[in-house]
């Protein structure tokens, strides 16, 4: 008789016990319908049957309003955190995005919260009562962290003996409690971190929630598709070649990619670690921009520097963040005062028809405003330098064998100190290159200074089918750069309109390989977004953007 391995039984387990953790009363109970019969399950012709009209209002306010009403103590954190725990458990169940839940330890944080406050009469930091979710990077004491691993499960990152198991906190961690911010769940990620996909064997595949055939991308996943069923006002991911962008773009959100340091990696758990020619960044994820600028500007009030030998000294600039305002404003009577650069292919791919349309949109929105706009600016061995080493290390904790596409090197792929120097050099020089080309577009401006932002696409689908995510590189030049870069969501996928083109004409074979897997049936409805990139630790000058040019898209 066939038995199935050791490991799968123990995932099946682990994600039994993610289901056992929601409270009776908040469990589905009726069959939920396929994605055949309902692919969207964010609106209210679904979702809002299981909310009271408050816990609606609460999940459907952003993270800055949230912060108004339980600053002020017009809302209780008790409430605001219950509300969220409840829809965070919906949407677990409708499409597996979570790998933790703490709701008992949230509530008596909340319960502590709302205590100071009756007693001091004012919050305890400007993040006072928000709910805030955290990708399964971020160890929170009492609570496991197994980044997708079989084999990390019950260990501290895979070592049963070490001290720090449920009792340390990631720096992140800390500064969030500092804050005000009530914890209460993690969210799913790829095994290895590394895809644009989210799945792994113990919550299999989470999917999209604004369109179930389709994924809610990676590795930053769970955290997008939560975000999505408003089942968290705004989290923080991690993105080392589009981790967090990708979830944000296929989920309909504002994400940020910092530059490298400004917000604290310490005490989070990772791939590779020590690989530093391309370093992993913390960014914040949320519905609105004003949102995401919220988590980052107080998370920058806690002085990580002091805390993370890695982090930049620089605090929020306010005089960076007036400056682009005021450029804004300017821009009412004078377009010209702003300029952005497009770049609607990457040379080797070409995006699929929704994602087409929304760059047009964006051009079409700064060309109203007046703004100028230069079409066509275009444009990792560092991934696989250890040659899968790191992955097979953890995988083989549990003999657990990876069933789904990841970027991890092959063994013949590994390098020595003297091939990854190099790889450091031509990093250098590359860096250096587009510095130049950046600088020479101020010949085409007419503002006298170089392009505000390039506006780009985050990936050549809106979302992708599972299993068909295998193209980076709208996102991961980005990484190399170490730029700033914000998604701003634009608009969804419409068959009658996102027709494939009928030309047969393709870059290469990566390019016939994405258009061949366009299918505007099936891609009906899903986000479309774009991202705009800044130079390096230019994140208060692209919010501001973000925000502007989001606000025009609406309004347009």
């Amino acid at each position: 008789m066939d038995t199935q391995p050791e490991w799968r039984t123990l995932a099946a387990e682990k994600r039994q016990a993610i289901l056992d953790a929601i409270p009776q009363q908040w469990r589905i109970d009726a069959p939920i319908p396929p994605a055949e019969e309902l692919r969207d399950v964010t609106g209210s012709n679904y979702i809002h049957q299981f909310l009271t009209p408050r816990e609606i209002e609460i999940t459907e306010t952003d993270a800055l309003g949230i912060t108004e009403q339980t600053t002020s103590g017009n809302w209780t954190a008790v409430e605001v955190a219950e509300a969220f725990c409840h829809r965070a458990a919906l949407a677990h169940q409708l499409v597996a995005c979570l790998h933790e839940i703490f709701f008992d330890a949230a509530i008596e944080d909340a319960k502590r919260l709302d205590a100071y406050y009756a007693k001091h009469r004012k919050p305890v930091g400007p993040l006072h009562g928000l709910p805030v979710s955290l990708k399964d990077q971020f160890h929170v004491k009492g609570v496991e962290t197994t980044m997708g691993y079989v084999g990390w499960m019950g260990t501290f990152q895979g070592r049963r003996d070490d001290l720090r198991r449920g009792e340390f906190e990631s720096e992140l961690v800390r500064e969030l409690r500092a804050l005000g911010a009530v914890l209460y769940c993690k969210t799913s990620v790829p095994v290895t971190l590394m895809a644009g996909e989210t799945a792994n064997h113990i919550i299999q595949y989470t999917w999209n929630p604004k369109n179930r055939h389709l994924s809610c991308g990676g590795s930053s996943g769970g955290e997008g598709a939560l975000i999505a069923l408003k089942g968290s006002p705004g989290g923080f991911g991690t993105d080392i070649g589009g981790s967090i962008r990708i979830p944000a773009a296929f989920n309909f959100l504002y994400g940020l990619r910092p530059s490298s340091g400004r917000i604290p990696y310490q005490g989070a758990a990772n791939s590779m670690d020590g690989q530093n020619t391309i370093l992993s960044v913390i960014g914040p994820l949320a519905p609105t921009a004003r949102s995401v600028k919220l988590l980052f500007k107080a998370v920058l009030s806690q002085r990580p520097w002091y805390h993370d030998p890695l982090a930049v000294e620089l605090p929020w600039r306010d005089d960076i963040e007036q400056e682009t305002r005021a450029l804004i404003e300017e821009s009412k009577s004078d377009p010209t005062k702003l300029s952005f650069a497009i770049m609607y292919h990457n040379g080797l791919t070409r995006p699929h028809p929704p994602v087409a349309r929304g760059l047009r949109m964006v051009e079409r929105t700064l060309e109203r405003l007046g703004h100028k706009a230069n079409a066509d600016l275009q444009q990792s061995k560092a991934f696989t330098a250890d040659g899968g080493e790191d992955a097979r290390i953890h995988f083989g904790l549990s003999g657990e064998v990876p069933e789904w596409p990841l970027l991890i090197g092959r063994e013949d792929q590994k390098k020595n100190a003297l091939e990854i120097a190099a790889l450091n050099v031509k990093k250098r020089e590359y860096q250096k290159l587009y510095m130049e080309y950046w600088n020479s577009t101020a010949e085409l401006t007419g503002t006298g200074r170089p392009v505000d932002g390039l506006i780009c696409a985050v990936a050549p689908s809106a979302a992708v089918t599972p299993g068909g995510f295998n193209d980076v590189g709208f996102t991961s030049f980005v990484n190399v750069l170490d730029y700033t870069s914000v998604v701003i969501p634009v608009t969804y996928a419409d068959k009658t309109v996102d027709v494939a083109p009928s030309n047969n004409e393709f870059f290469g074979e990566v390019d016939r390989r994405t258009q061949a897997g366009y299918d505007a049936e099936i891609y009906d409805g899903a986000p479309v977004a774009v991202q705009l990139v800044g130079r390096r630790f230019q994140e208060e000058k692209m919010l501001v953007l973000a925000e502007h040019i989001g606000a025009e898209i609406r309004n347009g």
